[in-house]
């Protein structure tokens, strides 16, 4: 069942499966001896960070339509992203045809623990409405 990315909470599990559209895409950069670039996609309800590994950085462009199946929302050093991970599968299947808001950007949220349930993150706050790394579409 896919999930829309307002729903995603940060985890250590590989229990993301999401449909969304890629809108911009960093430049590669080098972490230890793989490539890595940082990407902004969304779906009909929020926006977020993806980062690319490997090859993934050259096998998506703007604009493509990507499912990943048992991603992993989590921070990566200070960055709250979306991923594959090392047991999930992002691929393309379509390309330009998808609606999509760019706000709220789940990446741009801080998180607590939730005072009624330990276990579980709650938001504390929104850092920004909208990607800081990635300005907002005209």
């Amino acid at each position: 069942m896919m999930m829309p990315l307002k729903d995603l909470v940060p985890a250590a599990a590989n229990a993301v499966n999401a449909q969304f559209i890629m809108l911009d895409k960093g430049n590669p950069s080098r972490e230890g001896h793989e490539r890595t670039c940082l990407a902004l996609v969304a779906d009909g309800s929020a926006s977020v960070h993806f980062q690319l590994w490997g090859t993934e950085c050259e096998a998506f462009e703007a604009g493509d339509i990507i499912r990943l199946t048992n991603g992993i929302f989590s921070y990566h050093k200070t960055n709250l992203v979306l991923r594959a991970g090392k047991k999930g599968k992002a691929e393309k299947v379509g390309q330009f045809t998808m609606t999509f808001v760019e706000t709220p950007n789940m990446s741009e949220i801080r998180w607590a623990p939730d005072p009624g349930h330990p276990k579980r993150l709650a938001v504390e706050s929104v850092v920004s409405p909208h990607s800081r790394l990635f300005p907002p579409l005209p």
